[in-house]
């Protein structure tokens, strides 16, 4: 890493991400697609994002990070519940750091400002789920203080299999 890239870790500045960076968050997101050899599976397009992430009722936050106003990573999250807590918190969907800014603790300070933002909101803990084969960001996590939960897993019904509990549950009621 040459001296250049280091002088602009050092002056990483975290705004909230508006419609008009669309854009950023969409390359951002097939950025990790490619990293964990998924780039086929992101559905995702720009137009989503602006829908989803901006306006009344928006889906998800995000916040990007930059260095000299170039764009060097983002956070994407939403606020979750845990009942065993009694209170809310936040679940970070993807955190992403470009290549060429990675191990100057970018990543770090993204969930860091997230969390203070959960936190304002009455926020008392974070949730994420790591691909299972990304290597690195395993003790990237642990090493920041996250836990595995080993009690629990992640399931996710999608597509065809969403569609039919949609269904079931329209013949229902």
């Amino acid at each position: 890493m040459n001296n250049a890239t280091r002088a602009k870790a050092s002056a990483v500045s975290i705004r909230p991400a508006t419609v008009d960076d669309a854009p950023l968050l969409m390359n951002a997101i097939v950025g990790l697609a490619e990293h964990i050899g998924e780039a086929d599976g992101v559905a995702c397009t720009e137009a989503d994002l602006r829908q989803f992430g901006f306006g009344d009722n928006p889906a998800y936050e995000a916040v990007i990070a930059e260095a000299d106003q170039e764009f060097v990573g983002m956070c994407l999250f939403f606020p979750i519940f845990s009942t065993w807590y009694g209170r809310p918190g936040v679940f970070v969907q993807d955190l992403y750091v470009d290549q060429h800014f990675r191990s100057l603790g970018i990543g770090e300070l993204l969930l860091r400002h997230v969390a203070r933002l959960s936190r304002e909101k009455g926020g008392v803990y974070m949730r994420l789920a790591v691909d299972e084969h990304n290597e690195r960001a395993h003790p990237f996590y642990t090493g920041l203080g996250f836990a595995w939960t080993h009690d629990q897993r992640s399931y996710i019904a999608g597509g065809r299999t969403f569609a039919a509990l949609c269904e079931a549950i329209g013949e229902r009621t």
